[in-house]
């Protein structure tokens, strides 16, 4: 695989202190979210068998973590697509508003009653070289993939495809044993699982949480471990309390995150680094907090109006397909990252009145997730504190706008000891989706490096 990137942004003359007036927040101490282990959901089907059959896809459900960070609330409800086009974009300003304004109230602590114990749950794709599972052996890496706002786990495939071709390629396969794609809880499969319980704020905190609930409590003890059952086995009290303190015994795990993915890694990583070898941030949502203007600001505001208003549903997939790939929004996404989101973002609509499909996400769902910005200004500041030991490589986009005040710079040099960066020239912001292969090859070429002389070939 040829690679496009050579270009990195250098170190500022000047390192910026924290930002946030108030600190940052805690971390909620976890607890399991599953009382009645006799109801346990089922994930929603799929026939799409994944591209490279080395590798073996599974899905499992694994219970988030409680509290949740929000008392329930009363969510705002998208504006109907039978309004003309203007009555639809003042209803989406609405709507946006009253979520910030939600927001503020819960940073503020503005909301009574106790906080949100509903169950819910997050999905994940495995995949696990099939070798690995006869052979009984792991000596590679395991990958953990936390997508962006409003992108299902599936969104990963495509990279997962140019990456495992590249290590064929340099017959390097036994580089990685098992990749994991995450789905947070308000989002893709797992939402349509969880569509009866989404009735708090969601908070990046929480999907932080989730995170580490998942790698504390349930990612099993190593990638050789066969048939995983759908809804996976708690580990006991003393392997999470082990790995809490020295990590993995028998997993070497790299985390790649993108966009919110990749601020909910940070975050998760601050407070628990024994759990990782290394992080890849793929042009993360971390950003400092404002030295002016509102908190959710001219930055963040219009993604979540934008959001609210998005069209949801249509009459087929063959409809859907046709409409987006018609937006400007999807002229830079590469061909297969696009089919991708067809096949993957979209689900039978239930509903018999209405038929059709619909996103997996609801709208609404990815509004919040917009909103939330106080995560991002809390890991910015925190992000010094992650354990330097757990090497830190961002990716991040040539096609954006520089910043004159060098936000880009100061937020990739934020923890300098053991960190780098590389830009992808072609790239935008959605990196997974316009350039794939390029993404793919930048973290072959890390995992190369880092882990490389301890993997044998295949």
């Amino acid at each position: 695989m040829e690679g496009s990137a050579s270009l990195n942004l250098s170190l500022p003359k000047t390192l910026s202190t924290r930002r946030c007036p108030n600190g940052t927040r805690k971390l909620l101490p976890l607890q399991d979210g599953v009382a009645d282990l006799s109801n346990l959901p089922s994930i929603p089907p799929s026939s799409r068998v994944f591209s490279d059959q080395a590798f073996i896809r599974t899905t499992h459900l694994v219970p988030a973590a409680l509290p949740r960070s929000s008392p329930d609330v009363t969510l705002p409800t998208v504006p109907p697509p039978s309004l003309d086009r203007g009555q639809r974009n003042a209803a989406a300003l609405e709507v946006a508003n009253a979520l910030v304004l939600a927001r503020h109230k819960q940073w503020n602590g503005e909301f009574s009653g106790p906080k949100s114990t509903k169950p819910l749950w997050v999905c994940l794709n495995r995949y696990v070289r099939r070798d690995v599972l006869a052979n009984g052996e792991s000596k590679g890496v395991t990958l953990l993939l936390m997508p962006a706002n409003g992108y299902p786990k599936e969104s990963w495939e495509p990279v997962i495809s140019h990456l495992t071709n590249a290590l064929r390629q340099a017959e390097s396969q036994g580089l990685v044993d098992e990749i994991w794609a995450w789905e947070a809880v308000n989002q893709g499969d797992a939402a349509l699982v969880n569509q009866r319980n989404l009735s708090s704020m969601f908070d990046c905190q929480d999907n932080a949480r989730d995170m580490l609930h998942f790698m504390l409590s349930y990612m099993p003890e190593h990638p050789s471990v066969p048939a995983l059952p759908t809804h996976l086995a708690r580990l006991p009290d003393v392997t999470v309390r082990y790995r809490r303190s020295h990590g993995f015994q028998r997993r070497t795990v790299v985390g790649v995150g993108h966009s919110l993915g990749g601020c909910s890694l940070a975050r998760g990583a601050v407070d628990v680094p024994s759990l990782f070898s290394s992080i890849i941030l793929v042009e993360p949502a971390i950003v400092p907090y404002p030295r002016s203007g509102p908190v959710v600001d001219e930055r963040a505001f219009p993604y979540v109006v934008n959001a609210v208003k998005r069209e949801s549903k249509w009459p087929s997939r063959k409809d859907a397909r046709k409409a987006l790939r018609a937006s400007p929004f999807f002229q830079t996404w590469d061909p297969l990252a696009f089919e991708n989101y067809v096949e993957h973002a979209l689900c039978e609509n239930p509903d018999p009145t209405v038929g059709g499909v619909k996103l997996k996400t609801p709208p609404v769902q990815e509004a919040l997730g917009f909103a939330d910005v106080l995560t991002m200004y809390e890991t910015w500041d925190l992000l010094d504190e992650l354990d330097e030991r757990v090497e830190l490589r961002f990716v991040v986009p040539g096609k954006q706008r520089r910043r004159e005040d060098g936000i880009r710079e100061m937020t990739v040099w934020r923890r300098p000891k053991n960190s780098s960066n590389v830009v992808i020239p072609s790239a935008g912001h959605l990196i997974v989706q316009e350039t794939p292969r390029e993404l793919a090859h930048e973290i072959h070429s890390y995992l190369q490096r880092k882990y490389g002389s301890a993997v044998p070939r295949l």
